[in-house]
């Protein structure tokens, strides 16, 4: 089975199924995922917090040959100073004071599998220089032992922060970052992929509707309200919001006070309307959402129509008449 072919098996997966989403900023990071599961190299995966970077990991690792194996996860900062070696590599009975019995550390926990680093900008250089000494020999030695062990798992590390911009501050070693990001995958924030909002809002319903009740229903002034909120908790966010309104409105539809959404971060959720005809109400409701949405693209793209239109996947054209129908200016100037 060459490449391709490969890569279009772990498409058809189960582990794909879990990734949700089609705006063109999220497929490119699938993409990555295709060809970075056949292969054991390392993997770096950065986004914001709630972005799904471990779902990333999985995935990556269920699709891997080591998917039946052990998938192991651990948060980078609670491996203090004190902690590292022995969380890492464990330990023989008697090592040290507390030590009764003979522990396994996490790298032997995930024999023939995968250690999941989360937060790894958070090491402490002691962390750091240990974890590139294993990526290097790629043999550890537990706490008290005399003997060496092959560290056979596939190292997947996932950060929220600018590991390069670390590098240039000399807070993350260089050679550790080449050593960790064999392939990089970059996670977008959810307001960079408003396309998929109303696709994940309803897989999340689906998912946490109560098992006596229907899935919940969402009205246009919902949908408006979803795809105008700003999300800075991302997905995790977006999934918070759909339980805790599938628990509020019973077996009926969700309002948009069911979201219980905050005022924060630029836009602001949108007030479901109370009088007027449908069609008065759905466009109010569109215009609003057409304008906040506007605000948002343009502060993105630094009020350059042309790269907003690149955002947005708008003719440039078309996205200037609609600048203009909500009174927004923007520069003419290229994207370059």
């Amino acid at each position: 089975m060459d490449l391709t072919d490969r890569v279009r098996l772990h498409r058809d997966s189960a582990a794909f199924g879990k990734l949700i989403g089609n705006s063109p900023a999220f497929r490119r990071a699938i993409e990555v995922v295709s060809v970075a599961a056949i292969s054991d190299a390392t993997v770096l995966v950065s986004g914001e917090t709630g972005t799904g970077k471990e779902l990333i990991a999985r995935a990556l690792h269920y699709l891997s040959e080591r998917g039946t194996h052990p998938f192991v996860a651990v948060n980078c900062g609670s491996l203090t100073d004190t902690l590292l070696e022995d969380e890492l590599f464990g330990h023989e009975r008697g090592a040290f004071t507390d030590a009764q019995h003979r522990r396994p550390g996490l790298i032997a926990q995930a024999a023939k599998g995968t250690l999941f680093l989360d937060e790894i900008d958070t090491l402490s250089p002691h962390g750091q220089v240990a974890l590139l000494r294993i990526l290097q020999d790629r043999v550890y030695r537990p706490l008290g032992s005399q003997q060496e062990y092959y560290a056979d798992v596939r190292f997947v590390t996932a950060t929220n922060a600018s590991i390069e911009d670390l590098v240039e501050s000399n807070s993350f070693r260089a050679d550790l970052y080449y050593r960790i990001s064999v392939f990089e995958i970059s996670l977008p924030p959810l307001r960079e992929r408003r396309e998929d909002v109303l696709e994940l809002a309803h897989h999340f319903l689906v998912k946490h509707a109560p098992d006596d009740c229907p899935v919940p229903t969402i009205n246009a002034a919902v949908e408006a309200t979803l795809l105008a909120y700003q999300w800075p908790g991302n997905v995790r966010e977006l999934e918070n919001s759909m339980i805790r309104a599938a628990r509020l409105c019973g077996a009926g539809s969700i309002d948009v006070e069911h979201l219980a959404l905050p005022s924060r971060r630029g836009i602001e959720p949108l007030s479901t309307p109370k009088a007027g005809t449908f069609q008065s109400l759905k466009t109010d409701t569109i215009n609003r959402f057409e304008r906040a949405y506007l605000q948002q693209l343009m502060r993105d793209a630094s009020g350059n129509v042309t790269r907003a239109a690149q955002i947005a996947g708008k003719d440039r054209r078309d996205l200037g008449k609609l600048l203009k129908k909500h009174g927004l200016a923007g520069s003419s100037r290229s994207a370059g």
